[in-house]
């Protein structure tokens, strides 16, 4: 059962949530447009603007610090007709170098060109007729075509994984890179001047928002859209590639016949939805949507298990569940505690590239995924419970 924070229209389904977190959310409560009330997902944890993990419904109104900016960061997730048996023994060093040849990783890594996939020119060609149809100004970003495909840093990953049964899942999650970053970056920007323009008074800055009715709302949406599709079609296209590895590596002639299922999601966008008996913004930040039977995806840290679930509709939760285990100690606090010796403990029987670059995203600095699922339990239902044999990570 969710908690009401104090009287104002927040709910916490967070059974372990920091001070900080909470000042954060009440002040995105207060705001008058919010209906019918802020949620707060079991992985919530402080951020710019809104605290990661928040779900927050706007009247006539989009805040762009709320949305973030990796628009449209997000899970892939596929099925394959692999399992444990027909992979034992096979080296695990040599699919995750090949992944790492075939995906560039860390931040400003891009592709040397667009031409090395075949399926990559479809997704390419597709993105450009969005922008031209939407007028979506890119000349911020020359280079986002070499951008497609690439995975960044920080929580981002790539991972093989086993469920319940035994069989072989690709997992892989990423965002829309630079480019959605700087069309994030554009838009709170404006959002911060006109907000001074109309002498709004706002508990901080990054609670600008931007108000219906105006051009640079419908510009933002436009550019919004654009940069979620840039995100799913990112994840695809990384799919596609860790898929061709894949059964290069396992031996099989074509890529194609592994896939038996894909899921894709975003955590953070917002989409017109009716809550509360009105139609809303509902901006999701670190949170997926979780409406009756909407199937989603739910990572744990690296090391432990991650979830592919169903939404039961929670009208509470406004239709919402975590994204993931939610941080618990910062990256400059995580490189303080832990090790490279603790890193490589926790990482014991997973594949993974070794070095002191990952303590940041150690296990520990995240909080327990099997206090996020069940604090999510009347939000999904599990469909299955994944394990990681092997992971990628930038830097």
């Amino acid at each position: 059962m969710p908690t009401r924070v104090g009287n104002h229209k927040l709910l916490s389904f967070a059974s372990v949530l920091d001070d900080k977190t909470v000042e954060q959310a009440i002040e995105a409560a207060r705001l008058p447009f919010v209906h019918p009330h802020v949620a707060l997902m079991p992985d919530a944890h402080y951020g710019r603007g809104s605290s990661v993990g928040t779900v927050l419904p706007t009247v006539d109104a989009v805040i762009p610090a709320a949305v973030g900016v990796d628009i449209g960061c997000g899970m892939i997730a596929v099925r394959t007709v692999l399992d444990a048996a027909s992979i034992t023994g096979r080296d695990l060093t040599a699919l995750r170098e090949s992944i790492e040849s075939a995906i560039p990783l860390s931040p400003g890594n891009y592709n040397r060109g667009t031409d090395r996939f075949a399926f990559t020119a479809a997704r390419i060609a597709g993105l450009e007729e969005l922008a031209e149809r939407d007028a979506v100004d890119l000349t911020h970003s020359p280079k986002w075509r070499e951008q497609l495909g690439s995975l960044g840093g920080g929580n981002h990953f790539i991972e093989l994984c086993l469920d319940e049964a035994d069989r072989v899942w690709m997992f892989l999650h990423s965002g829309s890179r630079g480019v959605g970053h700087r069309i994030a970056s554009r838009y709170i920007t404006l959002a911060q001047k006109l907000c001074r323009q109309w002498h709004v008074r706002l508990p901080n800055a990054d609670l600008a928002y931007v108000p219906s009715g105006t051009d640079e709302l419908d510009a933002y949406l436009r550019d919004l859209a654009w940069a979620q599709r840039f995100a799913a079609e990112n994840r695809a296209e990384m799919m596609d590639r860790f898929r061709q590895t894949l059964a290069h590596w396992s031996g099989t002639d074509d890529p194609a016949s592994l896939e038996v299922e894909r899921l894709n999601c975003h955590h953070n966008y917002t989409a017109r939805e009716t809550h509360g008996g009105r139609e809303v913004w509902l901006t999701r930040k670190g949170a997926i949507d979780a409406r009756a039977g909407v199937r989603g995806l739910i990572p744990g840290s690296m090391g432990t298990r991650s979830y592919v679930v169903t939404g039961k509709g929670d009208a509470a939760s406004l239709c919402s569940a975590p994204h993931g285990a939610g941080r618990r100690f910062s990256r400059a606090e995580a490189k303080r505690r832990f090790t490279e010796d603790d890193l490589a403990a926790a990482m014991t029987g997973i594949e993974y590239r070794h070095g002191a670059d990952w303590i940041d995203e150690i296990p520990m600095a995240y909080k327990d995924i099997d206090v996020i699922m069940r604090d999510a339990e009347a939000l999904v239902s599990v469909d299955h419970t994944l394990r990681q044999i092997l992971n990628v990570k930038g830097t």
